[in-house]
């Protein structure tokens, strides 16, 4: 699409926000273009960082993301202490967690994509990630159905640092421990690396501003994942295909609340719209030339997108709703699921090479 007509269609849609929705929502619209811009303008991959450290050792793309990391951290978390309206990206440290988390890793290797990874390159006009992204919202919403049943297997309350520790210890303990993930990858990588690329470092700080705005305006922190189950839950309810009363997750007040108003007021539904609509910007100007694939890896490819939306509800969120704003609200869970992940993207990325990907 050129241009022109996209500015257009953007400039539309915040009017029909301002006007018949609210201030809030426009603006997150706004804060949603940034984000897809930016992340694919700087083709801020969490996927692709992570298999480059696997397969090439080359520590760029981990080490953007731990800028990334840190930089949220810092700016959101005396936010978090000093106004409590503002809600941390709490999850519970359960089995569904471990289990999600690990096959979330795997597949977004098979898919190329995150939650954040499928947005953006569905923007981008990558046919692969075009496909998933309905599949990885089916996936999504499969997984909020079911995710009273993992529960019931085994949880522990959410743990925030910032109320358990105060800011300081807080702030203290995340930076730590972005370090030692440093160090580690320093030991891996072994010496005479290139360790910083400037579209990564500019990436990581727009997304870290871009993700506090969204903190400040939306009241918590940015997610994704959400929004893809929301808009899936919408369709089933719509086709009489589910009903939501007494099911655990959707039964919920809050949910049941969003559920049954427009989509237009949830906030996580406006930021994906905003990264299509940002990533679409910037694929205006891309080639957008892609190897074609077989038949055998669309089916692969799209397996695994569903899998990916499906774990990543079990796991509390993607490398946005978990590791990012997890970490850098400081929840217990964001750092249980960054081991576990990579974990899964050990595998995922030599079943990615298997399949010729």
């Amino acid at each position: 699409m050129k241009r022109l007509p996209l500015a257009a269609l953007m400039v539309a849609f915040f009017i029909l926000l301002l006007w018949a929705v609210s201030v809030r929502q426009a603006l997150l619209f706004v804060i949603g273009i940034g984000m897809g811009a930016a992340l694919a303008g700087a083709r801020f991959g969490f996927t692709t960082g992570w298999r480059a450290l696997i397969e090439h050792k080359d520590p760029r793309g981990v080490t953007g993301q731990l800028v990334l990391l840190a930089l949220a951290a810092i700016l959101a978390m005396p936010l978090l202490a000093n106004y409590t309206e503002l809600t941390a990206a709490l999850g519970p440290p359960s089995l569904s967690l471990i289990l999600g988390a690990f096959v979330f890793g795997l597949t977004m290797q098979i898919a190329d994509g995150c939650g954040s990874g499928t947005l953006y390159k569905a923007g981008l006009g990558i046919p692969l990630n075009m496909g998933i992204l309905p599949l990885f919202a089916a996936g999504s919403f499969l997984g909020s159905v079911h995710i009273g049943d993992w529960l019931s297997l085994g949880q522990t309350a959410p743990v925030g640092l910032v109320n358990s520790l105060g800011l300081e210890k807080a702030l203290a303990v995340t930076l730590l421990g972005l370090l030692a993930i440093l160090i580690t990858v320093r030991l891996w990588v072994g010496k005479h690396r290139t360790w910083f690329d400037a579209k990564w470092l500019w990436g990581a700080l727009a997304l870290a501003l871009l993700a506090t705005l969204n903190l400040v305006v939306a009241g918590q922190p940015w997610g994704v994942v959400y929004g893809f189950g929301l808009w899936a839950a919408k369709i089933a309810q719509s086709a009489n295909l589910f009903d939501p009363t007494g099911n655990f997750f959707w039964g919920q007040d809050s949910n049941a609340q969003i559920l049954a108003q427009s989509v237009l007021l949830d906030v996580t539904s406006i930021t994906n719209i905003g990264i299509l609509a940002g990533a679409l910007w910037i694929s205006a100007k891309s080639s957008g030339n892609e190897t074609p694939l077989t038949r055998q890896q669309w089916l692969i490819g799209l397996l695994a997108g569903f899998l990916m939306g499906y774990s990543s509800r079990l796991a509390f969120g993607c490398n946005i709703g978990a590791m990012l704003s997890g970490v850098s609200t400081g929840s217990l869970h964001g750092w249980i699921w960054i081991p576990l992940a990579f974990a899964g993207t050990l595998i995922g990325v030599r079943l990615r090479r298997y399949y010729g990907f």
